[in-house]
Formats: structure tokens, C-alpha cells, sequence
């Protein structure tokens, strides 16, 4: 998928290697260019360097987790108006409300959500 004429580049920080290695099948075969983070510091880390269109964080990660990096992400001046969609195993409203609080722009909780679904709501954030 493209944006101005280039690929949309999407980072996912996801810790489980059989989810992130679903995931990016997935969303390469969508036509985007995927960035892997197994936590959040590599997340943050890429983020400085390779300027995503949009993020998808989960929130359970070893070193940061994802509401640490959802939170540096939004102070720095190079991502604070990147999108990013938390994609989490947590459902409680607790985690959906502080997610959203620190500028989340969407949650979905993986296990309600198939591929195609996801895709939409990339597609939904960045056409905004």
C-alpha cells in the first residue's frame, strides 16, 4: 500500500515471535514495508531512525513496555503526530483508557481482530 507514492512503512513492537512473524506475513502481503521491534527500547530506537507512517504497539514487552514507549514516542518531535495502534492482549478499560490518554489513536484488543480487519483500521488512521 502507498502513500505519496511510496510504501507505507509500518513499525510493529511485538515481543512474540509467532504473532510478529504473522503479523508482518500479513501486512507484507498487504503491500506495506513492516519494521520489527521485539521491545520497547529496539521500538523507540527504530522509531528515531526509520520514521514510520504508523505504529502498532503492543503493551506487554520485555525492557519497556508499550505505554512507556507510546509516551516517549509522543514527546518527541519527530513522532508525536505518527499514529499509533495499540494491538494488545489486554482488554480492560483501564489499559484502553491510559493507552488513549497518552495519544493512542485506536485499540484493538488481537484476539477480536482478524488481518483484513487490522489493515482497515491502518488504512481508516492513515487517511485521516
Amino acid at each position: 500500500m502507498e502513500k505519496d507514492n511510496k510504501k507505507i512503512k509500518i513499525l510493529m513492537a511485538e515481543d512474540d515471535k509467532f504473532i510478529s512473524r504473522a503479523y508482518k506475513d500479513g501486512l507484507t502481503r498487504a503491500g506495506f514495508d513492516i519494521i520489527m521491534a521485539a521491545d520497547g527500547n529496539e521500538a523507540i530506537a527504530l522509531v528515531k531512525s526509520e520514521l514510520p507512517d504508523i505504529i502498532l504497539l503492543d503493551l506487554i514487552m520485555p525492557d519497556k513496555n508499550g505505554f512507556e514507549a507510546l509516551e516517549e514516542f509522543k514527546k518527541m518531535p519527530e513522532t508525536k503526530d505518527t499514529p499509533v495502534i495499540i494491538l494488545s492482549n489486554l482488554g480492560q478499560d483501564t489499559d484502553i483508557k491510559q493507552s488513549k490518554e497518552l495519544g493512542a489513536v485506536d485499540y484493538l484488543i488481537k484476539s477480536n481482530y482478524s488481518m483484513p480487519e487490522v489493515i482497515e483500521k491502518i488504512k481508516k488512521h492513515l487517511l485521516k
